[in-house]
This record gives C-alpha cells, sequence and structure tokens, in this order.
C-alpha cells in the first residue's frame, strides 16, 4: 500500500514534468536554430547557465535538501502548523538573495572571468566578451526568482502539494518559446552558416535576456497562490533569533560546502566547455554539453525526482521515530522503482542518440550541427544509472541530518569529475570537449553511487540489496535483447542517410526505440520483472480510470 501512495503522488509530478519537459525540449530546439551549436549559443548558454549556478552555490543546496524534512517536523510540532517557521525562512531568504542579485549585476564583469576560458580576453574575442557580459546582467536577476521559485516550492512539498512546482515550469517554457520564435521571425534561423560564430547585437541580447529573466519570474508567480490552498498564510517576520532556524542553518553549513564542492566542479565544467568553442571552429562547448544534459534529466525529472520527492517527508517521518529499517526499505525498493525506468533509457540512447539529436536539434537545416550533440547523448545514457543511484542515497542520508556526511562523499565525487576532466580535455580535440565532459560526470558519479550506497546500507541495516541484485540480474537480460532489437533495426535502416532531417530522424529512432521497448515490456513479464511490471499495471489503471 505504501508504495501504490508512493507511485500515486509521483504520478502528479510526474505528469507536469512530462509536459513541462516536452515544452523544455521545443524551447532546446529553437535555441539550437536560431543560435547554432556553437560558439554564439554558448555566449547566450553560458549567460543563462550562470543565474542557476549562483544560485544553487549560495541557497539552493539548503532549500532542496534541508528545508523538506526541517518543514515537516515544524509541521508536525508547532501549535500553528509550522507557519512561523516558514515564514522566517521567507523572510531572511528574500532579503539574502535580493540583496546579492543587486551585487551580482553590478559585479557580472569580474565573475565571468572566473567562468569563461582566457580566449575569451583576446583582443579578437571583444565584441563577444561585450555580448556575454550584457546577457549575463540581463540574465542575473534570475538569481532571485530562482531561489524564491525553490523555496515556496518546497514550503508546499512538505504540505503534500506536489503539483504545483512540476507544473510552474511549463510557464517558463512558454515565455522563452515566444521569445525564441520572436527571435527566428526578425533574424531567421543561424543553421550552419557562418553567423553562428557571430557575437549578438543590442536588440539580440535585449530580447534573448529579457525574455529569459520573464520566463523564471513566471514560472515563481505560478506558485504564489497555492500557498494559501495549501493553508499557509506567509506574514513578513524579521525574529530571526528563532532556534529552530539556526538549527536549520547549523545544518545548512555543511550543505553549503556540498554545494561548493559541486559547483567548484561545474566552474571547471564551463571553463573547459567554453574552450571548446571559443577558438571558432566546429568544437563543442557547453550548449553541447548542457542540452544533452537536458535530454538526459528527462526521465531523470519524470521518475527520479517525482518519486525521491515524494519519499522525503515519509523518510523524514522514518528518521525522527528512529525507523531506520524502514527507511532502508523505502528507499531500496524505490531505487528499484526507478531504475525500472531509468535503465532502459540508458541503454537504448546509445543506439538512438544520432537520430535524437537530429530530431532534436536538426531543424531550420542544422543537420550538421545536430550530428555534434551523437557522442555526448550516447555517453550521458549510461552516466544516468549512476546518477540516479547517487542521487537515492542522498536523499536517505538528508533525512537522518547527516548532511557533513554527504559533504565528504559529494566531495569525492566532484574530484574525481574535475580530474578526470583536467586529464581529458585538454588532451583531446575541440570537437570532443563535450564527450569528454561526459565521460568525466559518468566517472564522478560511479564513484557517488558505489560510496553512497555502502555507506548508506551500512547505517540503516539493509537496502534490500537482494531484491536489487536479483532485479539488475532480469533487467540485464532484457535489456541485452531490447538493445540487440533497436540495433537491428537501426542497421535495417541505415539507407534513410546518416545526417536525415529531423522527421526521418523521428520516424527511424522512433522504430528503434518502440521496438526495444516492446521488447523490455515482453521480457519484464516473461521473467517477472516486478518493478517494471507494478509500474506498467499502475499506470495501465489510472489510464482506465481517467
Amino acid at each position: 500500500m505504501t508504495e501504490q501512495r508512493i507511485l500515486a503522488s509521483s504520478a502528479v509530478m510526474a505528469a507536469g514534468t512530462v509536459f513541462s519537459r516536452a515544452s523544455g525540449f521545443i524551447r532546446s530546439a529553437l535555441l539550437v536554430a536560431a543560435l547554432g551549436g556553437v560558439l554564439r549559443a554558448d555566449l547566450f548558454t553560458i549567460a543563462n547557465t550562470l543565474p542557476n549556478m549562483v544560485y544553487i552555490l549560495l541557497a539552493g543546496g539548503v532549500f532542496n535538501a534541508v528545508l523538506v524534512p526541517q518543514l515537516v517536523r515544524r509541521i508536525k510540532a508547532d501549535p500553528d502548523g509550522g507557519d512561523a517557521y516558514a515564514s522566517r525562512v521567507i523572510t531572511l531568504s528574500a532579503l539574502f538573495l535580493g540583496s546579492v542579485t543587486v551585487l551580482l549585476v553590478v559585479l557580472a564583469p569580474l565573475l565571468l572571468r572566473v567562468y569563461l576560458d582566457g580566449r575569451f580576453l583576446d583582443p579578437d574575442r571583444v565584441a563577444h566578451l561585450e555580448t556575454i557580459v550584457d546577457l549575463t546582467r540581463w540574465c542575473l536577476p534570475q538569481v532571485f526568482f530562482y531561489g524564491m521559485y525553490v523555496l515556496v516550492g518546497q514550503v508546499l512539498n512538505a504540505r503534500g502539494r506536489f503539483g504545483p512546482m512540476m507544473w510552474a515550469p511549463i510557464a517558463n517554457n512558454l515565455i522563452s518559446v515566444v521569445m525564441l520564435v520572436a527571435y527566428l521571425v526578425v533574424w531567421g534561423s543561424v543553421g550552419d552558416s557562418v553567423a553562428r560564430y557571430q557575437a549578438l547585437d543590442t536588440s539580440q541580447e535585449v530580447l534573448l535576456g529579457l525574455g529569459s529573466t520573464l520566463g523564471i519570474v513566471a514560472q515563481f508567480a505560478v506558485l504564489v497562490p497555492y500557498l494559501r490552498a495549501s493553508g499557509f498564510t506567509y506574514r513578513p517576520r524579521f525574529d530571526f533569533r528563532d532556534p529552530e532556524l539556526r538549527h536549520t542553518l547549523s545544518l545548512g553549513v555543511w550543505t553549503v560546502l556540498f554545494v561548493l564542492a559541486t559547483q567548484a566542479a561545474y566552474l571547471v565544467v564551463v571553463k573547459l566547455a567554453s574552450g571548446g568553442t571559443a577558438g571558432g571552429g566546429d568544437g563543442t562547448g557547453l550548449t553541447v554539453y548542457s542540452n544533452s544534459l537536458l535530454i538526459m534529466m528527462v526521465p531523470h525529472a519524470i521518475v527520479t525526482v517525482s518519486l525521491a520527492t515524494a519519499i522525503l517527508p515519509r523518510l523524514s517521518s522514518y528518521a525522527h521515530e528512529d525507523r531506520l529499517t524502514e527507511l532502508g526499505s523505502t528507499v531500496g525498493s524505490t531505487l528499484r522503482t526507478a531504475l525500472a525506468l531509468v535503465l532502459p533509457f540508458a541503454v537504448l540512447m546509445p543506439v538512438l542518440a544520432g537520430d535524437v539529436a537530429g530530431f532534436a536539434f536538426g531543424w531550420g537545416g542544422g543537420e550538421d550541427t545536430a550530428a555534434t550533440f551523437g557522442p555526448t547523448l550516447a555517453l550521458f545514457g549510461p552516466a544516468l544509472v549512476f546518477f540516479t543511484i547517487h542521487y537515492f542515497m542522498l536523499r536517505g542520508f538528508y533525512a537522518m541530518e547527516m548532511t557533513r556526511l554527504v559533504f565528504f562523499i559529494q566531495l569525492a565525487v566532484s574530484t574525481t569529475n574535475v580530474l578526470v576532466a583536467t586529464a581529458l580535455v585538454p588532451s583531446r580535440p575541440p570537437e570532443e570537449t563535450a564527450p569528454m565532459l561526459v565521460v568525466a560526470y559518468l566517472s564522478s558519479y560511479a564513484v557517488g553511487a558505489v560510496v553512497s550506497f555502502v555507506v548508506l546500507r551500512r547505517t540503516v541495516g539493509g537496502l534490500e540489496t537482494p531484491q536489487l541484485v536479483r532485479f539488475l540480474v532480469r533487467m540485464a537480460l532484457v535489456l541485452a535483447a531490447a538493445a540487440a532489437t533497436a540495433w537491428l533495426v537501426e542497421h535495417a535502416l541505415a539507407g534513410l542517410g546518416d545526417r536525415p532531417g529531423p522527421l526521418v530522424a523521428l520516424l527511424r529512432g522512433g522504430l528503434s526505440g518502440l521496438a526495444g521497448g516492446v521488447v523490455v515490456l515482453a521480457g519484464a513479464r516473461l521473467l517477472h520483472v516486478r518493478e517494471v511490471t507494478t509500474l506498467v499495471d499502475t499506470v495501465a489503471a489510472r489510464l482506465r480510470r481517467g
């Protein structure tokens, strides 16, 4: 019954995520059509990525990992249901994020010097540097609205309102789509032309930067009406000496260190990625890396995040009541449910990567640009498995407030990422920059998955490891047959071309993926892989009721 409730809570979030990711894909395809996949696209991608990076560095870890367990405790323990505590957190966070955002806009040129490859400071890159500084200043107000969106969303999650936070990004994506359509109407598609390597003019900077920021504003604004509907009434409170708030901040210290380690590694990624396109050739950089990561994060967002968000309040209750065996059992069973969907994606993506890239990024005559995404996408598939395991293990640690231990585990992950990336990227040609960054990503989360699994299993006394091993053995047999089937279909349709247009890529990739998916479902039934069959039966039952 518990598993069914978790799946039911996850279904609401997953539905919102599906629509959100679908609109996000349209946005990404339009972005590549408008700006290409090399230098000009990287100017915008870096500027639009920095606010999220800075927000996560400043407060994201505390909001995402520490806040929900604390809110759950306050809802249960406080006479007002935790309203005063949540109001203090929101007030303090708004003051902090607002002050920092203003400071960042002023110091944008200095901030960019930390992230950009040194070649952007060369005399022949003056116009490109001016473009990225201007775009960054338009985008940096997102820091405040990212923070408020996540903060309000976590208040809703702690009160059992999971849906709004997952649906809200659709508003952001819709505004971004309108912005990019307007860009294409006025300036046209860049395709594979020389314009891919040029800087943007002022009007283009204003449209792209302001449009991106307005999308994040809308994403936050959508959540606000749901606060009162959840039973929470916000009142500004400035009594920040509250003992519970100090306890939250003390837990947050280790989470901030965790985020520092993560963002230090990502800083290296951005710097190396910017070097892949700074020379002006056909190298792959942050646009290829980040958009490929976006595709990889589809099953993560739909499955892993939805399940993890649904179980975190439950895990926090188990930890609070010292029911560690049940905590471990819940983490273990939910991990298998997530892997039931993540593993097929991870195994089939290397087979389908070329067609996925062709359909997602080949619009507007950009078939050559789309082809640069294939190797990066192929490598991100297997990386997702290790990332998923690591992600679930951390939810268990956060529920038990073991933020110090999480920091040291993440330090090992980030160190591995930096060491592998700095060893591989400079030694390879520019077109291999993004794929080598994914190899570093895969290596780091392989380390994280193994270490976090072993430590959490020892801490809680078990994660249903025998059931996990049996599940993985059966899935290995099913997935080997599925991958072989998908490859045979791809090979049979190879005559459609190495770099077909988006619709042909959709046809070939769709048929190959469908064939592989059918084999997964049939094989799971044949070998009694309960995690897959239960998931399918639950979805089918909900569709029939719908």
